[in-house]
């Protein structure tokens, strides 16, 4: 169906935005990364199950009484399969680095071992990282890159962890080495009871100020399994008692909205565990809200 079809249908979807807009001020990029994840999975399905829900999802926000207009240049997804994290980097970093005339990129995972090129892509010497992700993702690197140490590597990479947040972290899913690096190395710890407490939104709007102070850009993270897995069973790593869905769109939208935030992953997004189409449906609403936090910057 052509856009002109659905606008006369009354019906324009946010996959309509979507397409051949070399101009457009967002770029959509696929990473289906699926390599050394230490929970087997189908992660790399998750780009073309994201592009497949969008037509499900009207751009029209009843709430705020505004359509979504802003248009989203599709670079298509990357070639992932069967590259190791390590093989992985250049392609991923250079896809990020090839956007930057945009006001933002958005990077469709694939495991969480993308977030470590896409930081790189915007330039590790200027560039903060805020994560939502119930683990620390502090393992070590001597077994190599995996799923579980992007943040380790981009440490050792050499980023201040000062200029590292991370929201939503859950209990009795990390261990106490990865804790004492994290507090070790500055990085900024926000639990998932913090985020009950105090609102997902609130302390991710604090942060992005932390983090504006101290870089010229921001990298954002959305490790999905940050959500109660009773909300979100489409990732391995989600565990009960997580963040709830409607504080993450919250969140995403407030994201969308700080004009220092240049690139965002969307991560362990496993379209085989779904249960119906929960996840997939999620993940668009998660895109609608990105959009409209951008739209109000």
């Amino acid at each position: 169906m052509t856009l002109e079809d659905s606008e006369a249908l009354g019906w324009r979807s946010v996959a309509d935005l979507i397409g051949d807009h070399p101009d457009a001020p967002v770029a959509l990029i696929g990473a289906g990364l699926n390599e050394r994840s230490l929970t087997p999975g189908r992660c790399d399905l998750g780009p073309k199950a994201f592009r497949a829900v969008l037509p499900r999802f009207s751009t029209y926000d009843v709430e705020t009484e505004r359509a979504l207009s802003t248009h989203v240049h599709d670079i298509g997804d990357l070639a992932m399969k069967a590259l190791s994290p390590a093989d992985a980097f250049g392609p991923v970093r250079d896809a990020i680095a090839g956007q930057a005339g945009r006001a933002l990129s958005v990077l469709i995972g694939g495991n969480n071992a993308i977030t470590r090129p896409g930081v790189h892509g915007l330039g590790l010497e200027r560039t903060g990282l805020l994560t939502l992700d119930a683990h620390f993702d502090l393992r070590d690197t001597d077994q190599g890159l995996t799923n579980g140490n992007p943040v380790q590597a981009l440490l050792e990479d050499g980023l201040d962890g000062r200029r590292i947040s991370q929201v939503g972290l859950a209990p009795f899913a990390n261990t106490r080495r990865a804790h004492e690096k994290a507090k070790a190395a500055g990085i900024a710890v926000r639990t998932a009871r913090e985020c009950r407490e105090r609102g997902l939104a609130v302390l991710v709007a604090q942060e992005l100020e932390r983090l504006s102070a101290l870089c010229d850009v921001i990298y954002v993270d959305f490790d999905i399994d940050v959500i109660d897995r009773s909300q979100w069973p489409a990732s391995p790593g989600a565990r009960p008692g997580g963040v709830s869905v409607q504080d993450v769109f919250e969140a995403t939208r407030v994201i969308g909205a700080c004009a220092k935030v240049r690139a965002v992953d969307l991560t362990e997004y496993d379209p085989s565990l779904e249960i119906g189409d929960l996840g997939s449906l999620t993940v668009g609403r998660w895109f609608c809200e990105l959009l409209a936090g951008f739209e109000a910057r």
